[in-house]
């Protein structure tokens, strides 16, 4: 994917803010052998791009001027009102370099597999995306999850998945993580039947088509 960005000469909470103001979103490009630059994109531009998939997960082609850079997306500020990008932060790729980041995993084949389509269970998908750590070349878009194999009550981990070549799964605090668990579906219990013949509750409302019992009443007072 490609975007356009312009050299931002101006820098500081002010500056920022009249940026914003006149349809622009404030950046800064860093990594690699060359300094960190001030940068500015267009808002509306910049906003349907962040709406992609790929935008987040993939090298994308930065025009600056009349050069052309690889760079990551690394970071995006939000409003937390308005739908409004206050800041965005992007690193510069070097092809020899293992990048770290997080990709999204798609998942297929649920409704064919046994968990869904002959137990029919309910499939949970634990976890949307993985760290990985791979070479600029090898970087994938995305991670295919093929479920079409999984069983009754069963649990899918990192290891039981093929990554693609020159991709590693990068542990943060669990070696082998379960990304998708198949469970049995809910069944709600139905409440047991009265008893035969028992007494209705007091002030209960009369059966169908009954007459409600008449009060006993009350012997007058004496004078």
């Amino acid at each position: 994917m490609k975007f356009v960005a312009f050299e931002r000469a101006k820098q500081g909470t002010g500056a920022s803010r009249r940026l914003r103001v006149s349809g622009k979103t404030p950046g800064i490009v860093y990594g690699g052998e060359g300094q960190p630059q001030l940068i500015e994109i267009d808002h509306n531009a910049l906003w349907h791009a962040l709406k992609k998939e790929a935008f987040h997960s993939s090298i994308l082609a930065m025009e600056l001027g009349d050069a052309t850079s690889k760079v990551l997306l690394r970071d995006v500020q939000y409003h937390p009102f308005h739908q409004l990008v206050q800041h965005i932060d992007f690193q510069r790729v070097d092809a020899k370099t293992r990048l770290y980041m997080k990709v999204p995993l798609h998942f297929k084949g649920e409704e064919e597999s046994e968990a869904v389509k002959t137990s029919h269970n309910l499939v949970h998908h634990v976890i949307t995306e993985l760290e990985i750590s791979c070479l600029p070349s090898d970087l994938p878009e995305f991670i295919e999850v093929d479920l079409s194999g999984l069983t009754k009550n069963a649990t899918l981990h990192v290891n039981d998945i093929k990554l693609p070549k020159g991709v590693k799964y990068v542990s943060l605090g669990k070696n082998n993580p379960v990304i998708v668990s198949a469970v049995p579906p809910l069944v709600a219990e139905e409440p047991a039947p009265a008893a035969e013949g028992a007494a209705p509750a007091e002030g209960a409302a009369p059966a169908a088509g009954g007459k409600p019992a008449a009060k006993t009443a009350k012997p007058a007072a004496k004078k």
